[in-house]
C-alpha cells in the first residue's frame, strides 16, 4: 500500500494533542497546523489514487450490478481504506515525528 502502510502507529481516531508541542515544531502554531494541512491533502489524494487504481482493476464494460455487489475481492480493498486512520491523523503522527520536510522561504528571504 505504499507509505500508507506505515500507519500501525496512527491512532484510527482523534486523540488530544498537546498544542505547545505542534507549535514547537515550526515556532508558529498557525504555521504548523498549516503544514499538517498541506501534508494532509497530499496524503488525502494518494489514497484516493492508490484506491481508484486497485478498483480499476476490476473494470469490465459489461460489468451488471449484481456482478459490481458480489465481488468479494473489491469489497475487501474498499474495506481495508474505509478502516485507515484519516489523512489528519497520519499527517500529524508524520509532523510530530519529524517525518515532513517543510520550509518557509519568507522566513528564509528575510535572515539574508
Amino acid at each position: 500500500m505504499g507509505n500508507l502502510s506505515n500507519t500501525h502507529n496512527v491512532p484510527d481516531t482523534t486523540v488530544p494533542r498537546d498544542i505547545p508541542q505542534i507549535e514547537e515544531v515550526s515556532g508558529n502554531l498557525y504555521e504548523s497546523l498549516a503544514i499538517i494541512s498541506k501534508r494532509a491533502n497530499q496524503i488525502g489524494v494518494q489514497m484516493k489514487e492508490e484506491l481508484h487504481a486497485k478498483l480499476a482493476e476490476f473494470a469490465t464494460d459489461n460489468d451488471n450490478l449484481e456482478e459490481i455487489f458480489e465481488n468479494r475481492e473489491q469489497i475487501e480493498i474498499a474495506t481495508f481504506y474505509e478502516k485507515l486512520p484519516k489523512p489528519t491523523l497520519i499527517a500529524t503522527e508524520e509532523f510530530l515525528n519529524n517525518k515532513v520536510y517543510f520550509r518557509n522561504p519568507a522566513k528564509e528571504d528575510a535572515s539574508k
